[in-house]
């Protein structure tokens, strides 16, 4: 259980899935690896869920950046950004893992962040990701 297989992300889905009609002011929510690939996804197309997962991947690390200049430590429990009319949520999710959800205008944080933290706290082992194995080095041949 220290990490998701490929063939479970259908199976998250379903958690995001709850945590919407949970909080039906969430419009739709992504968990990520901490660089950004898409693992799951709930109320949006792919490609919407692929730049949510790019876009809260480069929050977190900038938020991480922060904490380590500013804060003596790269950990950061949550992200909160008020746009015009939403609200995004990003939260560590376990290892290598975010969660981001996308909330309408008006939406109570602390009801959100509550909620997110419940689920992350109820499956955390199944949102870890696993670190990516260093690349391969190819035959110098091909590279001409």
């Amino acid at each position: 259980m220290s990490g998701v297989a490929p063939n479970q992300a259908q199976d998250l889905a379903w958690l995001l899935r709850r945590l919407g009609e949970e909080v039906p002011v969430i419009r739709g929510s992504v968990l990520l690896s901490s660089d950004g690939m898409l693992k799951a996804a709930h109320g949006f197309d792919r490609a919407s869920a692929e730049q949510l997962a790019a876009l809260a991947s480069g929050l977190f690390s900038l938020a991480r950046s922060a904490g380590t200049k500013f804060d003596d430590s790269n950990e950061v429990r949550q992200i909160v950004a008020e746009l015009k009319s939403s609200q995004l949520f990003i939260a560590w999710a376990g290892y290598n893992s975010a969660l981001a959800v996308l909330a309408r205008e008006g939406a109570d944080p602390a009801i959100v962040g509550f909620e997110m933290a419940r689920l992350i706290k109820a499956v955390r082992p199944f949102l870890h990701t696993p670190a990516r194995p260093p690349a391969a080095v190819g035959d110098r041949n091909l590279a001409r």
